[in-house]
């Protein structure tokens, strides 16, 4: 039988693996989102402007509710757009 060091794959075994999803705020001990930050916020929009859900970004829901909330706030005082056709 061949051992595990002899087996060659053709492609990366890893491609179909999913990467467990973290709360960055918990990881990193964020406490405060700041909405004057506008360069932060945009990692949480996608290209149309629009709000990242929580599945793709992983927040958790207390700290997506502050970023929700932070990025509506830099979008009043216009740091932010509402719309646009490619943001990043």
């Amino acid at each position: 039988m061949a051992s595990q060091e002899d087996i060659k794959f053709l492609s990366n075994p890893n491609i179909g693996k999913q990467r467990k999803k973290y709360c960055r705020f918990k990881k990193f001990g964020i406490r405060h989102i700041d909405y004057k930050d506008p360069d932060f916020l945009a990692q949480f929009l996608n290209e149309q402007g629009k709000i990242l859900p929580r599945r793709i970004t992983g927040n958790s829901l207390k700290y997506q509710r502050k970023v929700s909330e932070a990025i509506k706030r830099a979008r009043h005082l216009a740091m932010l757009p509402f719309v646009t056709d490619l943001l990043k």
